[in-house]
């Protein structure tokens, strides 16, 4: 038997929210997504018990796109699904792993090869932060409960795991009963409420100042003089640390991300059997949407969790660290930019002499610039490449698509094999455009900074998933009104 052979039934036997036998009507579908939302918010603010103050949280500078809470149940978020779904990527992109993404049964053994992974993934990434002792038992827990703190450390990693396994299985209710992907709501709810905090919070800062933008405008206006503020100085400021950038910012990347996801190519399809029956199939700009971008930032977070177990074990030749910020060494060249404080030469030197750290040259920043550039670019390419494939979104299974449902290209004869032609003039060259399109506007996003800190990556999918789930519920919604295009949308 291959080893195939081998893990399938291990696959099938594998816990699964079963799936809808029939058409799940609009309004449920909205119940649910609604429902599985206050079940994430709920858990993202129930705070992990036995867990001591002391604890530092790796994945801090990428709670916007792995929708987790520091210190709670949502610890690891969606990291274990998105991680799980990179390496699968990889193994089939390389043919380590020989699937077909057209055939449904090596698509029914991806998502079950995936599934396993998250929660092998859910494991290796509680353990390490564990053994690595970012995560600490509280003393005075274990002491009211008179056990040793290896108990307490058990009963943390136990709610971590449990937490990671609800996540996995909330994306699958929202995957088959809800309304667009359980992964992309997460994101929208972890960095929307990173926003609302960053305009309404009054608590200071470091600084001193209010963390909201209102009431740190507020503050201003009563505390500091008008001579300042129209100085050269008094203007940096108001820019950088009144939040005026990141206000400009984070609005034209709103608006940029509406203006591209509206922009596409348009395929005429009529019926074959049907007179006058015609419709379109688009082709986005971002054809494989922002979820690469998601998964570039992941393979940095877990690269950066590595250089930080690594470094907490005395081995410093990737790099140092100062909590879990990057001071040197490739660790620092390869970090995800967040804000114009990582690259702007006065802001980074502030920022590493709060450190207590050596402050890097003007080509080490340079550096760092274009390394996080060409990951964003390239990397957007190559898990755009991927993404379709794995997803049934590339040229031959949207052409098989078309042609089951009954459509053809006008002017092109009726069989799978002239329709996957003309997908395949389109659809790869889409992709490749798309991912670095949008690689270059999620680091345009980054080098400016965004309201609340959301970064702008998270930004960045926010708009474009809160776009298509618009998108998606508009089509939910005209599938309740003609009840026979259930058929053409593949129900």
């Amino acid at each position: 038997m291959s080893l195939r052979d081998n893990l399938e039934p291990i696959f099938n036997r594998l816990p699964a929210v079963s799936g809808p036998e029939g058409h799940v009507h609009f309004k449920s579908k909205l119940w649910w997504t609604l429902g599985i939302l206050v079940l994430y918010f709920a858990l993202a603010n129930i705070p992990l018990f036995g867990l001591s103050k002391e604890s530092i949280d790796l994945f801090e500078s990428y709670r916007a796109f792995f929708a987790g809470a520091s210190g709670s149940m949502m610890l690891l978020g969606i990291g274990p699904i998105v991680t799980a779904s990179i390496v699968l990527q990889l193994l089939v992109g390389a043919d380590v792993i020989k699937l077909n993404m057209s055939d449904p049964a090596d698509q029914a053994f991806f998502q079950g090869a995936q599934k396993f992974m998250v929660l092998v993934m859910i494991v290796l990434e509680t353990l390490p932060q564990i053994m690595g002792g970012y995560i600490q038992p509280d003393a005075g827990v274990a002491s009211a409960l008179g056990v040793g703190l290896g108990v307490v450390t058990f009963i943390i990693f136990l709610q971590i795991c449990l937490g990671g396994v609800l996540i996995l299985f909330m994306d699958e209710i929202i995957s088959k009963w809800g309304i667009g992907s359980g992964v992309g709501l997460f994101i929208v709810a972890g960095v929307s409420q990173q926003i609302v905090t960053g305009i309404f919070n009054w608590k200071p800062d470091s600084a001193g100042l209010p963390i909201g933008l209102l009431p740190k405008w507020f503050y201003i206006v009563r505390n500091v003089g008008a001579d300042y503020l129209f100085t050269g100085d008094g203007l940096m400021f108001m820019l950088i640390s009144g939040g005026i950038l990141a206000l400009v910012s984070t609005v034209a990347i709103f608006l940029m991300v509406v203006f591209v996801e509206s922009t596409r190519i348009e395929i005429p399809l009529a019926h074959s059997s049907v007179r006058g029956a015609r419709g379109r199939f688009p082709v986005k700009l971002i054809y494989a949407s922002v979820l690469p971008m998601i998964l570039v930032r992941a393979l940095q977070a877990n690269l950066q969790m590595v250089g930080m177990l690594l470094y907490g074990r005395g081995v410093t030749f990737l790099g140092e660290y100062s909590g879990s910020n990057p001071i040197n060494g490739i660790m620092y060249y390869i970090a995800p930019i967040h804000s114009p404080y990582d690259w702007v030469p006065s802001l980074v030197r502030e920022t590493f002499t709060g450190y207590g750290a050596p402050v890097p040259a003007i080509w080490q920043i340079g550096l760092h610039v274009f390394a996080d550039a060409f990951m964003l670019i390239v990397g957007g390419v190559i898990f755009a490449l991927f993404w379709i494939e794995t997803t049934g979104m590339g040229a031959k299974p949207t052409a098989k698509k078309i042609f089951d449902s009954g459509m053809q290209i006008p002017g092109f004869r009726r069989n799978v094999g002239s329709i996957e032609k003309v997908m395949q003039r389109y659809i790869p060259k889409v992709t490749i455009i798309g991912g670095a399109f949008i690689g270059l506007l999620t680091l345009v996003a980054s080098l400016l900074g965004t309201i609340g800190g959301a970064g702008g990556t998270g930004l960045l999918l926010t708009v474009s998933i809160v776009y298509r789930l618009y998108e998606d519920i508009a089509s939910e919604q005209m599938m309740e009104m003609h009840p026979m295009m259930r058929s053409f949308f593949g129900a």
